[in-house]
Formats: C-alpha cells, structure tokens, sequence
C-alpha cells in the first residue's frame, strides 16, 4: 500500500498531525517509535508523545530495524516517529545506511496497511559547521528525497499547518 511522508521542522506540529492522519483508520494502530532516551530531556519529549496516546495505540520500538517493526504492525495502519532519528542512530552505530534504507522500502512495499512516515526538514537552516553534522543534514536530505519520490503523499508541517506537497489531504 501506498505510504505518507510528513516533513517539517522542530516542533511544527508534524507528529500530531501525523497521529491525526493515521488515527482516520480503524484501531488498533502501531506506533513505531524510533527514539532513544539517552537524557532527561530526550525523556521528557518521550513521555508528551506518549502521553497523546490512548490505549489503542501500540508501540514498538524500533531505534535501528524499521524493517521489523513494519512487518511486526502487521495489518494496523502505522506510524513511523522518526526517520531522523533512525537516521542519527543507524549514523552514530556506524550502520549501513543504505542497506537500511533499502530494508526499509522493502517493509513498505510488503505493507497492505496505511502508513505514515514523519521525518525532520534539516536544509532549511545555516550550512552546519563540522563534517559530522553536514553529512547527517545531506543524509537526511537524500533519505527525504528518496522516500517522497515513493510516497503516493507527501505534507509539509509549519506552525501546525499542514501545507499538500504531493497527493492529497
């Protein structure tokens, strides 16, 4: 089944409204969380998204195999929250992130369940200052192209708005 992809910057809303999205199906739905709370404010930030979501939310925690957290949702539409921080932590390890990628759009064309993908925009900011950090930003930046051209939709969240880039609301 066809995927969508939400896009936005830092607190814009884009996870709410990516709940919104999937919550349109019939319960049960899975949650694929792709955090790790390596700090206490990384916990904090958990604990509000968790505490959006009633029981018929299930989480899996997926901090590297996305692939097996989309086959382990089965038939429940899904939410994937978040591609950058997979990303960051496939970088981190050390992984191979196109072959993870890879794994991941193979999850997604196996999927019969609606799908929602939330990724952070980096570009849109200052050219970051150490090598570390302009890799990830042009890592997120393919990933975020790659998965858009796939998706059947793509939205862009701003202040909470939800802006149609590709597909429809």
């Amino acid at each position: 089944m066809a995927f969508t992809l939400i896009l936005g910057g830092a607190r814009s809303g884009k996870s709410r409204h990516a709940e919104g999205l999937v919550a349109r199906h019939a319960a049960p739905w899975a949650y694929i969380a792709t955090a790790e709370a390596w700090d206490g404010e990384m916990r904090d930030r958990i604990a509000q998204h968790q505490a959006r979501r009633d029981a018929r939310w299930a989480t899996i925690g997926a901090p590297l195999d996305l692939e097996g957290a989309l086959d382990q949702a089965g038939d429940r539409p899904a939410l994937v929250d978040c591609l950058t921080l997979w990303l960051t932590n496939l970088m981190l390890g050390e992984h191979d992130v196109a072959a993870a990628t890879i794994a991941l759009e193979a999850a997604l064309d196996r999927r019969a369940a609606p799908t929602v993908l939330v990724a952070n925009e980096v570009g849109l900011g200052i050219v970051p200052e150490n090598k570390l950090a302009r890799a990830f930003r042009d890592q997120a930046g393919l990933l975020n192209q790659r998965l858009a051209a796939r998706a059947a939709t793509v939205h862009f969240v701003a202040a909470g708005l939800p802006l149609v880039m590709k597909g429809e609301a």
